[in-house]
């Protein structure tokens, strides 16, 4: 006699979670409109740069943003950290800034009874955000000082363990590797940033609002839309969306045929060294994040082959014959998203 009642409110106990998470997408839908809404009073234009930098936040990752200078990577970094509410440090990476200028040094005290002892004083890695300006500017010994905190969260200094600020972001711009003073940044750390965003020169309609919108008197303040727990939560919900095996099959394959010597095919002929694991998890948290931009529930394919490019690219490297032959990484990636569809 049990039974029928027992079922009847287990069934109501997941349709009011059910109808909770549901609620809880919904607010952070509105809560990502209103945040683009106030970049987009500040950044003119560089809507698909915006995107991807807010999905890479929103999957609790990384970004790297290359461009030539003047395209306002900086300015979107440091807007994006005040809209979200988070606390951050810029650090100008140049080629005499050392790994102890970004996680902090010991340095010896003494009290007034004349006992020593070191003190650890915490760099300014010690951020929710940390904006790595012009990062290639420095030598690859100071570049790999970030490995540890993007990848494990904490810095490790005299063999003791310093927790990082939660969340934990690392944006950084890069200058395009043909100019002078720059070094390429070591592969384990490129495989570190969730994406590798290009920064395009702005449209004829966007500049031209850009010359009126900076010369003048009128300076545009920014607005604080999300605090750090209201994204944290996002973050949390966007790791519960649900995935169809269509999307991981795509993942799989799109991340797989971008491997030397796994298959026959021309394409793949063309690559020296493709992407890891981190590649794949990278697709699973961004397709979450660009559906629930997008104010779905649930990822698509069409997410997959959206964000192939930034999560691709700084994970592979062309061998000597495709160079000779004047093929780019991104014809590459496109056949392979084109490959998706057979």
């Amino acid at each position: 006699m049990n039974t029928p009642l027992a079922a009847k409110n287990d069934y109501s106990a997941t349709k009011s979670t059910d109808a909770i998470e549901v609620e809880k997408a919904e607010q952070a839908i509105d809560t990502i409109k209103n945040v683009r809404g106030a970049i987009a009073e500040v950044i003119y234009g560089q809507e698909s740069v915006v995107e991807q930098t807010l999905i890479t936040i929103l999957s609790g990752g990384h970004a790297l943003l290359v461009g030539v200078p003047g395209l306002a990577k900086t300015k979107l970094v440091e807007t994006l950290g005040k809209v979200l509410g988070l606390s951050g440090n810029r650090i100008q990476f140049t080629p005499d800034l050392m790994p102890s200028d970004i996680l902090g040094s010991e340095i010896l005290d003494q009290n007034e009874e004349g006992k020593r002892s070191f003190r650890f004083v915490k760099g300014p890695v010690f951020s929710q955000l940390l904006i790595a300006d012009e990062i290639n500017r420095a030598s690859p010994r100071t570049q790999s000082a970030l490995l540890q905190s993007m990848q494990e969260y904490y810095v490790t200094l005299a063999g003791k363990h310093y927790d990082l600020p939660k969340p934990f972001h690392v944006l950084a711009t890069q200058n395009p590797l043909e100019q002078e003073g720059t070094y390429p940044l070591p592969e384990a750390q490129l495989d570190r940033f969730l994406m590798q965003i290009d920064v395009g020169y702005p449209s004829l309609d966007a500049e031209r609002k850009i010359l009126f919108e900076t010369t003048g008197n009128n300076e545009i303040s920014v607005k604080t839309i999300c605090e750090v727990k209201t994204l944290q939560e996002i973050q949390s919900l966007v790791r519960q969306m649900p995935v169809g095996e269509s999307v991981v099959d795509a993942i799989l394959k799109l991340v797989r045929s971008a491997r030397p010597n796994l298959n026959d095919n021309k394409v793949n002929g063309h690559i020296a060294w493709g992407p890891g694991p981190r590649a794949s998890q990278a697709l699973m948290l961004a397709v979450r994040a660009r559906a629930l931009m997008e104010g779905r529930l649930a990822p698509s394919i069409d997410d997959v082959k959206a964000l192939a490019l930034p999560i691709l690219q700084h994970r592979m490297a062309l061998n000597f014959s495709a160079r000779a032959e004047g093929i780019s990484l991104h014809d590459v990636i496109d056949a392979l998203v084109q490959s998706l569809d057979k």
